[in-house]
């Protein structure tokens, strides 16, 4: 036996490469769910909740002296026991005293909330920041008793302008922050703010424990918390407006799911009657929205609310104006498609017979476009109301609310025309610009229903604002050319050396693009770079907005189910879809801005999966746009905590070039000059094409090479096969040796 080895097993001792290959495939996201989904958590919340919950028990045991309490709480916390006898004693109390146990859990639940101290330690262990955005006047007035005259009330406004004026920033902001009630488990649900019996199953039924920092901060103040409502009386919790920025893969579509189908589980008890869409979520890309839809649809089992996703034909409204048959047919038929059906000699039967029903769904979930046209017939006429709208959530709301959707988006929200309309808006990255035009569009929709009671429009961050998240590794790579970064690329698909200072990525990650054309160019590439052993070309593949429905569909299944190990892709899987076993992503071409890598890295590391790594590569010509990331990566090291050595070191942060605001509108919206695709360019001169092929060599050559080495494989599949026919099976001689010269 070797010396060597038998030492290292006596001190338990690995190689380098062993230990670093052992660390990164225990800590690989593709391995599993995550312990704890939460970002930032430390000891201190912990205890403090442990704390609560013993003196919750204290407190029972005090008030409950007689031994059928004892028998009670262990028939409720003993699930795997028989407790045949406690669970008869329990039935028998609740047939005879049904109101006094109500009366029991209220005066539980009022015990279960947590003053201002406790939430305030909570939430800021998560790190998360609530603000009410209203001005100083609207939040001081809305705390004014009900009962006094209006001369004290016009004296009061007065000191508080007055008071207002003399305030800093610092205590402006302090007068702003709020401490609301955080969900501190999915129970709560349940036991503290009454949702459905059969919401909180399926949520049981779907593994959802602990609540992550954006689900423990937004779900109380969309269930309706009054400790963020001042003017809110006793059992009339308000529901306010809600702006969210929390990280990629922190669980937002759950937040928002949960209470919009709880409010319409709530509407059809009260009101059974009463029948159309009430909730409508707008995503920017058919991929989202449909994730958005299963998501959904697990949640709503057995509730009797339908969630529906938008597609093209779906009539959504019944419109006055309509008269013909094929008019109705709001998102299917262009205008001229149209006028020629009607010059047909039987056009109306036809028409009414073909003619699509309004959709019976309670909540919808569209891409702007689709919507639009559905209201408006495709711009012909004026745009449709949806009266029945109560809740309107925007997701990837910065997207939504650029200049690329902004028109189509605040068409949609205008057309919900319900006083009592309350909108949230999600995302990851949410600049400045992006909550006045909601806060504008928010206050232009209470001037114009004219409430009389006000209710917040509140802002939640978590953690740092348009940062990273913290549990992936950042890699910047510099690879000075573009066929640098195609050998960078392909060292990481064959990785030979085991040096500790290397990027070991395993598939599946995705690849991102600057251009369409880059993508096709880069999966051409990398066709031939996966063996034939290992599945070959099938294993990779490419995804972009030309593809049909049909075709993107069947991609992400397959990416989904393992079939597809390496995707290669632009900005439309950036955001918002949810790959929860990626290893890693790639950025072969720099992103457009420092939002779209915040949200192109967090692909990966999601619900708390640690070990994702996001590598970037950027060129001689993309120095002037790499210190935007480089920021980002350094706020999520030191977000993260990490002592180690940095990413991005100080001297490459201070000799990076600034960039203009002019400069980054341009890239923003056409990328780095070296990499933009022209269409008109390339049909008129083959050299525009350059930048869109991406090779260390011609296409002649590797087609003839994988020609090549296609030949020589077949014939060996042939000398293999004529040595087995060769062979006769009664061993003779007499066989045929074929034609001799």
């Amino acid at each position: 036996m070797d010396a060597f080895k038998l030492l290292t097993r006596s001190t338990k001792l690995k190689t380098g490469s062993a230990a670093s290959s052992s660390q990164t495939s225990n800590r690989l996201p593709s391995t599993g769910k995550a312990e704890n989904p939460q970002l930032f958590h430390n000891s201190e919340a912990d205890n403090l909740l442990e704390a609560k919950k013993q003196s919750k028990k204290r407190k029972r045991g005090n008030v409950a002296e007689e031994p059928e309490s004892d028998d009670d709480d262990a028939a409720n916390l003993d699930f795997f026991g028989s407790g045949k006898r406690a669970s008869t004693s329990a039935v028998k109390k609740d047939r005879e005293q049904p109101q006094p146990d109500q009366d029991d859990v209220s005066e539980s639940d009022e015990d279960d909330a947590m003053d201002e101290v406790q939430r305030r330690t909570i939430l800021n262990a998560h790190k998360i920041k609530v603000t009410d955005l209203r001005d100083l006047n609207q939040i001081q007035s809305a705390q004014v008793p009900a009962d006094e005259s209006k001369k004290k009330k016009k004296k009061r406004k007065q000191q508080e302008e007055e008071a207002s004026k003399i305030l800093t920033k610092k205590e402006q902001k302090k007068a702003r922050r709020l401490f609301s009630q955080p969900l501190v488990s999915f129970k709560e649900l349940r036991t503290k703010y009454k949702i459905s019996r059969r919401l909180a199953g399926n949520i049981a039924e779907q593994g959802f424990t602990v609540p992550t920092e954006v689900q423990l901060g937004t779900i109380p103040l969309l269930l309706g918390d009054s400790t963020v409502s001042q003017d809110s009386q006793p059992g009339q919790p308000v529901e306010p407006d809600l702006l969210v920025v929390a990280p990629t893969g922190s669980g937002k579509t759950l937040s928002f799911l949960i209470p919009v189908i709880n409010k319409i589980v709530c509407h059809h008890h009260e009101k059974s009657d009463e029948r159309g869409i009430f909730s409508i979520i707008v995503a920017p890309t058919k991929e989202l929205s449909s994730q958005i839809v299963n998501e959904g649809r697990k949640l709503v089992q057995g509730t009797g609310v339908k969630i529906t996703l938008m597609k093209k034909g779906m009539q959504v409204v019944e419109r006055e104006d309509d008269e013909g048959g094929d008019k109705d047919v709001l998102a299917e038929d262009s205008p001229s498609e149209a006028s020629e059906s009607e010059s047909d000699d039987q056009p109306k039967e036809k028409n009414s017979k073909s003619k699509a029903p309004v959709t019976k769904s309670d909540i919808l979930v569209t891409t702007p476009l689709l919507l639009v046209n559905a209201l408006s017939a495709h711009r012909t006429k004026p745009m449709a109301t949806l009266p029945l709208v109560r809740n309107i959530v925007l997701d990837e709301a910065d997207v939504l609310l650029d200049p690329l959707f902004r028109e189509q988006t605040l068409d949609i929200w205008r057309s919900c025309t319900h006083p009592e309309l309350r909108a949230s808006l999600w995302s990851a990255t949410m600049g400045s610009n992006v909550e006045d035009l909601a806060k504008s569009t928010i206050q232009e929709r209470k001037d114009l229903s004219g409430t009389i009671k006000p209710y917040p429009l509140i802002r939640l961050v978590v953690g740092l604002k348009d940062s990273a998240i913290p549990n992936i590794q950042h890699k910047l790579v510099y690879a000075a050319t573009e066929q640098g970064k195609l050998l960078g690329l392909r060292q990481l698909l064959h990785p030979t050396s085991r040096t500790s200072s290397d990027v070991h990525l395993r598939p599946p990650f995705l690849i991102f693009t600057q251009t369409i054309p880059r993508a096709v160019a880069l999966h051409s590439e990398l066709l031939y770079d996966i063996p034939p052993e290992a599945g070959g070309s099938s294993r990779i593949a490419v995804l972009h907005s030309d593809l049909s429905d049909s075709q993107r569909s069947e991609i992400m299944a397959g990416f989904r189910k393992g079939e597809i190990w390496i995707l290669v892709t632009t900005d439309l899987l950036a955001r918002g879809v949810d790959f929860r076993g990626i290893n890693g992503v790639v950025n072969y071409d720099i992103p457009n801005s420092a939002a779209v890598y915040v949200h192109r890295v967090g692909r990966t590391g999601r619900a708390g999966r640690e070990g994702g790594i996001a590598v970037t590569y950027y060129t001689k010509e993309d120095i002037p746009y790499v210190k935007s990331i480089a920021n980002i990566i350094d706020v999520s090291e030191k977000l993260r905590g990490t002592d180690g050595e940095k990413s991005v070191q100080k001297w490459l942060l201070d000799s990076l070039p600034d960039l203009s605001k002019n400069a980054k509108k341009d890239l923003k919206k056409h990328g780095v000059q070296a990499r933009q695709s022209n269409l008109k360019s390339i049909k008129d001169s083959k050299e525009q094409r350059r930048p869109s092929r991406i090779s260390t060599k011609s296409g002649f050559e590797r087609r003839m090479e994988n020609n090549k080495k296609g030949a020589i494989t077949a014939s060996r599949n042939r000398k293999s096969q004529t040595q087995a026919d060769a062979t006769p099976a009664n061993g003779g001689d007499d066989s045929w040796s074929g034609i001799e010269d």
